[in-house]
């Protein structure tokens, strides 16, 4: 989670309250102080929270909860004037983009360094490392608008931040810090976005690194502010940094866009910043179910306003009875209120934590381990006891590393046969990689790569997993484990399976020849228990062992609990 530095001048100066204060009530809004130092204190906040990245926004936050400023703040937005064409060959590059001005600013050197460091904590957050969104701010009085947003090719140079000497976009993704730690997100693209004031100079280069004509100083005055990026996010990041700069008194203006809409090339066109409240409602009666206390209507407003939201309380009869309903305005900068319920954790925030007494549950159990944990310390005993070492691998796999590199069908289970509904595996959604599509089914590839990831190290090496595994939309618990070192065989795993077997109870299990195409043939056993495939064991197959990266014989074994 994010650590905001905040500086006690800063604070004060900002929010008209005494740092004692401060410091005693900023823990009641969820935030954990990590450290208190003679100038600032660093405090950690949740990742949902983004509007309070800044010294600004928890001033801001802060004013409200201490009912100094309660309610929604009002942002006046005059017209800049100011236009940005975005050109049609950007939109297969980095098709998001709106941008700000904010102007009579007076910055001083603590005000940059929070501006910077809000940039940056949101590029973490929001940007998701920049590839989603990111930021430029520029010092306006240095380039001459319109502006345009378009894509250029590598060749294209101009003198990047900090640099004193033109580079081409090729050479600064090459050279330059910032080209080398974010160019993997224009990995595969022909063409580079880019940002061009009315003269041709650059402001900047999307998502990499602003032109070092737009630098800002103390001496600027006015800010032009771009957020491009692959989605609507960019404009919840332009909000929160113009709202920010708005609470050192800056003057928000709107810049309005022009872009090329559809395939008979119509002009759309948009003001940006918008900052219209959204609206979301909740019951009171939901309010009292979820906190556990009796609030009314009017405490449920007051405590809204106390996190900076706006509310009216209204009343609805159906049948006699009165349905008290809260309306809520959402402040444009919150990214975090996406339920109605995130209301309610607000009301109860507002409310305040410190004065909502404990109370004993009306049910009183006696807690128990759970069978499955029992079975797990059990299995956790005997392994440890044979010599092996536990490891906790991702239950987030891939196909390739499940299938392709185990030369297993992906039809098939332990013993090799064919099921039918095996091939429904579960599978991630929206994954964020490649190497994690898909729920495992089997633990024995995770160990391999745990192998492969320790090469350096000596051996033999001997590790093993307790887990679980989605088999058809079921989840099963297994234990597996594997052995390396050169003289590895399956007269080795066979005496350790016995003796996990004997431990479990299973020695009436029989050991029959197996299919399964990771284990080599006639040195492979599957474990059969009342007549069902519970398990696996002997030799890996060394296509298997070349696939992860190894060079050793490796034998292993997967039974399920």
């Amino acid at each position: 989670m994010p650590v905001i530095r905040l500086p006690y001048d800063d604070l004060e100066n900002l929010t008209g309250v005494s740092i004692e204060k401060i410091k005693e009530r900023l823990p009641l809004m969820c935030a954990d102080v990590e450290r208190i130092e003679t100038d600032y204190m660093d405090v950690e906040f949740f990742p949902n929270r983004p509007d309070l990245f800044s010294v600004e926004g928890v001033s801001r936050a802060l004013r409200q909860f201490l009912d100094i400023e309660p309610g929604l703040v009002s942002y006046e937005i005059a017209k800049s004037g100011i236009e940005m064409v975005v050109d049609s060959s950007v939109l297969d590059v980095r098709p998001y983009v709106v941008c700000g001005v904010v102007k009579n600013l007076r910055l001083d050197s603590s005000a940059i360094e929070s501006l910077m460091l809000l940039q940056e904590h949101l590029h973490r957050g929001v940007g998701r490392n920049r590839k989603k969104v990111s930021v430029g701010v520029h010092d306006l009085a240095k380039v001459k608008p319109p502006f345009r947003y378009l894509a250029v090719g590598p060749e294209f140079s101009f003198v990047p931040l900090d640099y004193e000497e033109e580079m081409t976009m090729a050479e600064i993704l090459e050279r330059h810090p910032k080209g080398v730690a974010f160019r993997y997100i224009l990995e595969g693209k022909q063409k580079y976005p880019l940002i061009l004031d009315s003269e041709g100079n650059v402001l900047s280069f999307p998502p990499v690194i602003n032109a070092e004509r737009t630098r800002v100083t103390e001496s600027t005055k006015e800010l032009f502010i771009d957020v491009t990026g692959l989605n609507e996010d960019v404009s919840i990041a332009l909000n929160i940094i113009a709202c920010a700069l708005a609470e050192r008194g800056g003057k928000i203006q709107s810049v309005l866009l022009r872009s090329v809409s559809g395939t008979v090339g119509r002009i759309e066109e948009k003001e940006t910043p918008c900052l219209e409240p959204g609206t979301m409602e909740t019951s009171v009666k939901d309010v009292k179910s979820l906190i556990g206390i009796e609030l009314t209507a009017e405490e449920c407003k007051r405590c809204c306003e106390r996190m900076g939201l706006g509310a009216e309380v209204s009343v609805e009869t159906r049948k006699k009875k009165n349905k008290e309903t809260i309306e809520v305005k959402i402040p444009a900068y919150r990214y975090d209120i996406l339920h109605p319920w995130d209301i309610i954790e607000d009301i109860a925030i507002g409310y305040g934590y410190d004065r909502i007494e404990p109370e004993i549950p009306e049910t009183v159990v006696i807690g128990g381990v759970h069978p499955i944990e029992e079975k797990e310390i059990l299995v956790r005993g005997i392994m440890t006891g044979l010599g092996y070492f536990e490891v906790l691998t991702f239950t987030l796999t891939s196909e390739r590393k499940q299938f392709e590199l185990m030369k297993r069908n992906p039809f098939s289970g332990l013993e090799g046969q064919r099921f039918s509904q095996l091939a429904n595996v579960v599978k991630v959604a929206s994954p964020i990689s490649t190497e994690h599509t898909m729920l495992r089914c089997s633990i024995l590839p995770n160990l391999l790569e745990i192998l492969s990831l320790n090469t350096h190290r000596d051996l033999p090496q001997r590790i093993f997993e307790v887990g679980p595994v989605v088999l058809n939309y079921k989840e099963k618990y297994r234990l597996a484990a594997v052995s390396i070192h050169a003289n590895a065989n399956f007269a080795e795993v066979k005496s350790v399976v016995d003796a996990v077997l004997k431990e479990l109870g299973l020695e009436d299990a029989e050991v029959v020849e197996s299919k399964d195409r990771a284990f080599l043939e006639g040195r492979r056993a599957s474990i059969i228990k009342n007549g069902k495939n519970v398990g696996v064991f002997g030799e890996i197959h060394p296509e298997v062992i070349l696939n992860f990266g190894l060079s050793y014989p490796v034998v292993g074994f997967e039974v399920e609990l």
